[in-house]
């Protein structure tokens, strides 16, 4: 075993942990997951059967990962934040083969409560902010916030607001990464 688990912790069976992951306190981890290298996952989170987390995911006290979500390496799960995986559940009619899909791409962040809505995609390097509740696809790079989520500019990969000038380019603060803007999509510029 490459990975750490607490004993409070429950992993079902045909699991596949990758090396360096840790698993805290009160945590479930249900059958067929796979979760990647190097992961954080807090105490108290459910992952649901057949999920599949990336490398270097960073997963918050109280998160819920339902069956049907993909989170692609680099991602970052904040506290309490739930994903859902039927539109319409109803507690006496059984939809567990109507599961939508939702991918979260590389690099993006879920803030505290937020909710994403079962098969609505997050951009890579996107910033879902607290408490937003996700209905629709969010492009890359996009800062989304509000119940529903709108959209409220755009995040560099280190997560500082980009401000673009009037040529479509910005540059972050911290990684000196330019960023332009075309056609209402942002990409980042390699030097």
């Amino acid at each position: 075993m490459d990975y750490s688990a607490h004993p409070s912790a429950i992993i079902d069976e045909g699991c596949n942990i990758g090396k360096g992951t840790k698993v805290w306190h009160f945590s479930h981890i249900m059958p067929n997951c796979t979760i990647g290298e190097n992961c954080n996952i807090g105490q108290n989170v459910v992952i649901s059967p057949a999920v599949v987390i990336g490398n270097n995911v960073k997963i918050q006290n109280n998160v819920s990962i339902y069956t049907g979500v993909t989170c692609e390496d680099d991602v970052f799960l904040g506290p309490s934040m739930v994903f859902t995986n039927v539109n319409n559940p109803r507690s006496a009619i059984n939809r567990r083969d109507q599961y939508s899909k939702t991918v979260v791409k590389k690099g993006a962040s879920i803030g505290a409560n937020a909710t994403i809505v079962c098969g609505h995609d997050i951009g890579r390097f996107a910033f879902i902010g607290a408490g937003a509740v996700v209905t629709k696809n969010v492009p890359d790079y996009a800062l989304v916030v509000g119940n529903p989520a709108k959209q409220m500019g755009w995040m560099s990969e280190y997560g500082h607001r980009l401000k673009f000038d009037a040529d479509g380019l910005a540059t972050c603060p911290e990684s000196k990464q330019q960023y332009k803007l075309s056609s209402n999509r942002v990409s980042r510029i390699d030097v």
